[in-house]
């Protein structure tokens, strides 16, 4: 999670207006004090810490090789350390992604930076906590669950052919990166949530997306002042289309009862859910289903593309897939299952390359660990990076080796998708969105790398950095 240049100046800005304000004394009353020992470690300068140097080294894709791992050298697998206002604690390894992960609502609660809540929604279920989280995961989870996966897979299928058809077979030039995001939102709108927006909507989820982690000063022009903006033109939008919804299905119309938009207004209707939590969850539905997985989807062909042999097994596996069905027959569930390679292959690039970096959380109470004593409204980072390059847990890390999950991987090892009760919902459709694009993509187009030394960005989420142009051609029947 970063920014660039002008957004850590926003923030220098943003800390010293809070400092003159005396947030900073204030901040520090609520932190939770404890007569414990605290971990080592450095917490900066008052109230900004190490922030600007946690962004930078996020912005150049390099936060474990510059940020985490000098500091494992220094204080060890934990460490203390300022973040965006909050003393915080970062932890590294298996066991310490299981502790903490684990004890979701018990020891910790999920903690984002305001301007992330703010952006999202403070209705959504990243902010809820206990009963209500467990509600509206069911809800999602009905959805997304083995039966509605399973019809999500011909409409899948649909999408991404049309898709190809209408913007890869006439170009010989593609951003595979750009074209990936744009398709997987039209997934998650029609296939998923069954709805459908103008043109230009991406666009303005996109300007809500760049301000999740810029400081939540509103002065005109910032970053954060632009993306409240369109919160408000998305949650216009989404009011008007759930209350159509509701109307329809009092009214005994426009059920659908397979897509997750339906179950969201069915549970407001039974009164589990409000408005307001409707609105909030489809936002945040939309950004966790479609910027990660076409991340995901890149990172894919990039290996694909520097490993030509891994490329030759997987294309077999899905020429073998493709023989036995009839022209123009759609996927199925069934073959999706025969993919075991191509999701060895998409698993170990996720390794290298995570769609998320970790995730914040914040003590609700003080807490022993590894003979530290973390207070009581600290926070706690955890990141994928801890484990993903660490030899204890895949030996040869750096390299790209995707028989490696072929064996059992240790639990909290890998967490591309996080862990715990807060385990992302959509994990499983992610996964099919993958290997029916790859399916389709290889199955149909030669295709090659025109930046193969692209660098990798973030912004706030990490992208290659030139959108990874490819060159594309279909193949002869």
């Amino acid at each position: 999670m970063t920014i660039q240049i002008c957004s850590l100046l926003s923030w220098a800005l943003f800390c010293s207006i809070a400092m003159l304000l005396a947030i900073f004394l204030k901040h520090r009353k609520g932190c939770g004090k404890s007569d414990g020992k605290l971990p080592p470690g450095e917490m900066g300068l008052p109230w900004i810490g190490e922030t600007i140097e946690f962004y930078r080294s996020q912005r150049d894709n390099q936060l474990f090789e510059e940020f985490v791992q000098p500091r494992i050298t220094k204080y060890g697998k934990i460490f203390k350390t300022r973040l965006m206002g909050s003393p915080t604690i970062i932890v590294n390894g298996a066991e310490a992604n299981r502790f903490f992960l684990s004890n979701e609502f018990k020891l910790v609660v999920s903690s984002w930076p305001t301007a992330s809540v703010q952006l999202m929604g403070i209705n959504s279920i990243m902010e809820k906590q206990g009963e209500k989280h467990r509600c509206l995961r069911g809800i999602i989870a009905t959805s997304l669950g083995p039966a509605g996966l399973e019809i999500l897979v011909p409409k899948i299928c649909d999408s991404v052919q049309l898709y190809l058809d209408k913007n890869w077979n006439v170009r010989e030039e593609i951003s595979l990166y750009h074209s990936t995001k744009a398709l997987t939102f039209t997934i998650v709108l029609e296939c998923l949530l069954g709805l459908n927006f103008e043109p230009g909507t991406l666009n303005t989820f996109e300007r809500v997306l760049e301000g999740v982690f810029a400081p939540p000063i509103s002065f005109p022009g910032s970053k954060f002042s632009r993306a409240k903006k369109a919160r408000r033109e998305i949650k216009e939008m989404l009011i008007k289309v759930v209350r159509e919804k509701r109307k329809k299905m009092e009214s005994g119309l426009g059920g659908d009862e397979g897509m997750l938009f339906s179950q969201l207004v069915s549970g407001m209707i039974r009164g589990e859910i409000s408005e307001e939590e409707v609105v909030d969850n489809v936002v945040l539905l939309v950004f966790a289903a479609h910027d990660t997985t076409s991340f995901a989807i890149a990172m894919t062909f990039k290996m694909l593309a520097e490993h030509p042999d891994c490329h030759s097994l997987l294309l077999q596996e899905h020429d073998d897939i493709m023989n036995k069905r009839r022209p123009g027959e759609n996927l199925t569930m069934e073959d999706t299952k025969k993919m075991k390679y191509t999701w060895q292959v998409a698993r170990e690039s996720m390794r290298l390359f995570p769609p998320i970096f970790g995730s914040f959380r914040k003590a609700i109470a003080d807490i022993e660990y590894e003979g530290f004593t973390i207070p009581k409204g600290w926070k706690v980072l955890w990141t994928t990076y801890g484990t993903h390059y660490n030899e204890e847990y895949f030996k040869d890390p750096l390299t790209f080796n995707p028989r490696r999950f072929e064996e059992p991987i240790p639990p909290y090892a890998y967490l591309p998708f996080g862990g715990g009760p807060r385990l992302c919902a959509g994990n499983q459709l992610a996964k099919l969105n993958i290997l029916i694009f790859i399916h389709y993509v290889v199955t149909r187009y030669n295709w090659s790398l025109l930046c193969p030394d692209e660098q990798i960005t973030m912004d706030p989420l990490p992208f290659p950095s030139h959108g990874m142009p490819i060159k594309v051609s279909l193949k002869s029947s």
